[in-house]
C-alpha cells in the first residue's frame, strides 16, 4: 500500500456537527440542568469555550472565556408560555436578585422557541422576574428583545458594547449569530 505523504501532511479531517438535545423530567432542578447543557451545546457550537464551575454553590452556573478574561453566567429557562408572555426568575434559590457583582451575564433560554436572550447582569436592575414577549408588536412590551440571541454580547468588552448594550456596530464579525438588533443582520 502506498501512501501520497504529500496529501496526508496537509489534509485536515472534515468538521462535524454534533446536535445534542437536553430533557428533563418535570422538576425545577432537572429543567434548570437541561438548560445548562443546552448552553453549553449552543456556546460552545458559536465556538466559545465554556467552563463548568464544580458543585452548585456558587451564584452562576457557566463561565465563558471572553480572551483573557471570563465571564461568570447564570442561565435560567422557561417552558410555559402564559398571557402572551415567558417569564423567568432573576433569582436563586435565596430570592435575593442577582447583581453584577455576583454574575456578568444572566441568559434566558424560552424552549418552546428555541430562543436565547443574553443579558447583562446590569440590565436586570432590582427585577425579581423578567418577562419576554417573543411575538409582540408593542414596543413598550419589548424591552429585553434588544437581548435576543444576542451572543456577541459575549465576545467583546463592555466598553465596545455601546450605550446600553445597544451595539452601533458589529461587535462580533467572526460569529454567524447575529442579535435582534445588530446593524449587520
Amino acid at each position: 500500500m502506498q501512501i501520497d505523504s504529500d496529501k496526508s501532511a496537509t489534509a485536515t479531517p472534515p468538521l462535524h456537527r454534533i446536535t445534542l438535545h437536553a430533557v428533563a423530567t418535570p422538576t425545577r432542578k432537572r429543567r434548570g440542568e437541561a438548560a445548562e447543557a443546552a448552553f453549553l451545546a449552543r456556546a460552545t457550537s458559536l465556538g466559545f469555550a465554556v467552563c463548568i464551575p464544580w458543585g452548585d454553590s456558587e451564584r452562576y452556573d457557566s463561565v465563558v472565556t471572553l480572551g483573557q478574561s471570563f465571564l461568570r453566567v447564570q442561565i435560567k429557562s422557561a417552558a410555559c408560555y402564559a398571557n402572551t408572555r415567558y417569564r423567568v426568575r432573576t433569582t436563586g434559590s435565596s430570592y435575593t436578585v442577582y447583581t453584577p457583582t455576583e454574575i456578568d451575564f444572566l441568559v434566558a433560554y424560552l424552549v418552546p422557541e428555541d430562543l436565547w436572550y443574553i443579558i447583562p447582569a446590569s440590565a436586570i436592575g432590582h427585577r425579581k422576574g423578567i418577562r419576554f414577549y417573543p411575538h409582540t408588536r408593542h414596543p413598550s412590551r419589548a424591552h429585553f428583545e434588544r437581548y435576543r440571541e444576542a451572543w456577541c454580547l459575549l465576545a467583546c468588552e463592555p466598553k465596545a458594547r455601546g450605550w446600553q448594550d445597544i451595539p452601533t456596530l458589529c461587535r462580533c464579525k467572526h460569529l454567524t449569530q447575529r442579535c435582534a438588533v445588530c446593524p449587520t443582520r
